[in-house]
């Protein structure tokens, strides 16, 4: 069977950190939405909360990982 291709947006937006262990799948770090334009609109602790990364439930980072970033585990 050939192999699959990771999903070239999934490589840009999501970070794996570290590696499968056996208590739990490995972290996907992401970077926060709504910080594109239109941000003098918004609140600013929204603004402040939304700085940097974080990282994604743990459901959402297996398909993240399942379907965007097959071997990336």
């Amino acid at each position: 069977m050939p192999k699959l291709k990771t999903h070239s947006g999934a490589k840009k937006r999501f970070k794996i950190s570290g590696k499968k262990k056996k208590n739990g799948p490995a972290k996907v770090i992401a970077g926060s939405a709504n910080r594109r334009h239109g941000t003098s609109l918004r609140p600013r602790d929204m603004m402040r909360q939304s700085r940097g990364t974080f990282v994604l439930f743990e459901t959402d980072g297996v398909n993240v990982m399942k379907h965007y970033m097959p071997y990336s585990f």
